[in-house]
């Protein structure tokens, strides 16, 4: 019982003092994100990609309607060999629509990961250059979980450096970074 009690002392100074030597901060790169204007032209140039490929899917649709309604209204008047010949040009017209509808989500995404990633890079290297420039060890970001979640459940606003990330991009601020804090469970 000695050992495990020394053991747990160990155990315990250890920690404490690896966490005393530590400074801990964290990031919303969402929100430095949506603070750049780098960031405003990028969502500029997806809407206009979005509204194009959007307008080629109405076009698409629009196409494929005329033709079924053409169907619907003249199907009785033709002989069965036309029927058949119009049935399987509307049932490649549907699958032509489908496959253009994946092809622009594929697309719309690509563009934004194109668009993106760079400055995503430039914000990972202003959030290591202002984490060295302050002493920090850690730098914890808020959006790492995506749709998950925060990855922190509790955060005090003093260790955000969000906005010093985003004065080394020579942006001022709009709004305070946003803190969010979950609900611990009961």
């Amino acid at each position: 019982m000695n050992r495990f009690f020394i053991a747990a002392m160990a155990v315990f100074v250890s920690i404490a003092s690896f966490a005393q030597e530590q400074k801990l901060g964290y990031a919303d790169t969402d929100y430095i994100l949506t603070q750049l204007p780098d960031a405003k032209k990028i969502d500029s140039e997806l809407k206009a990609h979005g509204a194009q490929l959007e307008n080629q899917l109405k076009a698409k649709a629009q196409d494929y309607e005329m033709k079924l309604k053409d169907f619907q209204q003249n199907a009785s008047k033709w002989v069965d060999a036309v029927v058949q010949d119009k049935q399987n040009e509307l049932q490649m017209l549907q699958q032509q629509f489908q496959k253009f509808q994946q092809d622009a989500e594929t697309s719309f995404a690509k563009k934004q990961q194109d668009l993106l990633a760079p400055l995503q890079a430039k914000i990972g290297n202003a959030i290591s250059e202002v984490a060295k420039e302050n002493g920090y060890t850690f730098i914890i970001t808020l959006d790492a979980g995506g749709a998950a979640g925060n990855v922190l459940l509790y955060q005090d606003p003093q260790f955000d450096i969000s906005n010093l990330v985003l004065k080394k991009f020579g942006v001022t601020p709009t709004a305070a970074a946003p803190v969010t804090t979950k609900p611990q469970p009961k």
